[in-house]
């Protein structure tokens, strides 16, 4: 079995190599439009700024010339329209196989816009805002922005300090869903006595803390914290508050065998975002959060984390 600092190196190497992913974002519709996406994302925030190659990584084309913008480094393009033009290079753009967002700007149509899907290549989602402000596009526009650039997230939050909320959000989600498969899974291992008897129940222990662990260097890569030892030490008690939640979950779990089951993946869920939350609070503010902000966060997640558990148990009994 692998030591813990073995994990942590195999972790640490892991997510340097991801750091040297090459990237680039594409622009391009209406000029004007083009010149405000620039600067917001070129933009400082919360004394954050952007890093010297980042206005380079992010480039404007003409949809008409794909010669000029071809290259397995692009992961993609958001076009800028405003109402009633934007359907005139969609079909160009559709022809390089990324995903690609086509944000429309009408300050009169203050509808709640219908959710976007999942980013896929080659394919256009449409988004209308009334403006191109920094808080009209965090809520809607930069979680799918962060979804398409999943594969390099963390370079592309290094240069980016306006994306790196959503995309600490995407790393949070997606290792607070790993970490609820993980308890769930052990969950189900623990309701069978001979399986229970002869795997060990804290398994799940250092699998979920190895995923935490993970989940907090790349937090600290996005908020360019260079990934090593060092950094793994700064976030132990970030980390270490995880220790409680999956300990809780296993008692809860053996005192109500069946509804346990939900319980202890939600709570293995809840104590992951507490994890990404806390590290990214950390980072973004230079101080750790309180136990009354930890503790409302635990909270507020393990009600939502129980339905999706329980939703994760449902489709697994129908397979």
């Amino acid at each position: 079995m692998f030591s813990t600092q073995t994990m942590l190196t195999t972790h640490i190497a892991t997510l340097r190599s991801d750091l040297k992913r090459p990237f680039r974002l594409l622009l391009c519709g209406d000029p004007a439009l083009i010149v405000e996406m620039r600067a917001l994302l070129l933009r400082a925030e919360q004394g954050h700024e952007p890093s010297d190659d980042a206005a380079a990584l992010l480039e404007t084309i003409a949809p008409h010339r794909r010669e000029t913008w071809a290259g397995d480094d692009i992961k993609l393009i958001v076009f800028l329209g405003r109402r009633g033009d934007e359907q005139l290079p969609l079909t160009e753009l559709t022809h390089f196989r990324v995903p690609i967002l086509a944000l429309v700007v009408d300050p009169e149509n203050q509808a709640a816009p219908a959710p976007l899907a999942t980013p896929a290549a080659g394919r256009v989602e449409r988004l209308i805002v009334p403006n191109l402000e920094l808080d009209a596009l965090k809520v809607r526009a930069f979680p799918y922005v962060a979804e398409a650039v999943k594969a390099v997230a963390v370079p592309v939050a290094q240069r980016y300090p306006v994306l790196r909320e959503a995309i600490c959000a995407l790393l949070t989600r997606d290792a607070a869903r790993s970490a609820m498969k993980v308890s769930a899974a052990s969950a189900l291992v623990d309701q069978v006595p001979i399986l229970g008897f002869l795997v060990s129940s804290a398994s799940d222990l250092v699998a979920i803390s190895a995923i935490q662990m993970n989940l907090a260097l790349k937090i600290g890569g996005a908020y360019r914290r260079d990934p090593e030892l060092a950094t793994v030490w700064e976030l132990l008690p970030i980390v270490g508050g995880g220790f409680g939640w999956r300990a809780l979950s296993r008692e809860l779990s053996g005192f109500v065998p069946m509804a346990g089951l939900a319980i202890k993946a939600a709570i293995a869920y809840a104590g992951t975002v507490v994890v990404g939350e806390g590290v990214a609070f950390y980072y973004r503010t230079g101080r750790h959060m309180s136990s009354g902000q930890v503790a409302e966060i635990y909270a507020d997640t393990k009600r939502a984390a129980v339905e999706i558990a329980r939703e994760f148990f449902v489709r697994l009994r129908r397979r």
